[in-house]
């Protein structure tokens, strides 16, 4: 996938998630992704590239950046607990959602209990 239908894959996954706002806190060149005032996600161009970029745990992080060659470390950053996703690589549109919902959950989780608009270790499991 090209890199604008990378950042459009992950901002039609992040907008199915409760409590995401989009908001603009750097400038029109970042769309930020927040869950409760929280960052878990954003889009920019680095060059010429649309990038998304993601929290992560960082052996997850590790271990996408040594499978795929599009995945690196966050920009702008830390680059333990953040990833970038480039696009023209392997990435398919179900590692593109499971990578938003994990960065959202891994902020989720983060909140004050009363804050979370989801249970973070339910949410998007099936009910028995």
């Amino acid at each position: 996938m090209d890199g604008r239908e990378l950042q459009h894959r992950a901002a039609m996954r992040a907008r199915e998630l409760p409590a995401m706002t989009l908001e603009f806190p750097f400038g029109p060149d970042y769309d930020v992704f927040k869950v409760r005032g929280k960052m878990f996600m954003f889009h920019t161009v680095l060059g010429d590239e649309p990038v998304v970029v993601l929290k992560a745990v960082p052996s997850d992080s590790l271990a996408l950046r040594q499978a795929h060659a599009d995945v690196t470390p966050g920009y702008h950053m830390n680059k333990r607990h953040w990833i970038t996703l480039h696009p023209g690589g392997s990435l398919t549109d179900g590692m593109v959602d499971e990578l938003v919902a994990e960065s959202y959950l891994l902020v989720v989780e983060k909140l004050p209990r009363a804050q979370r608009p989801v249970e973070p270790y339910a949410f998007g499991r099936r009910q028995r």
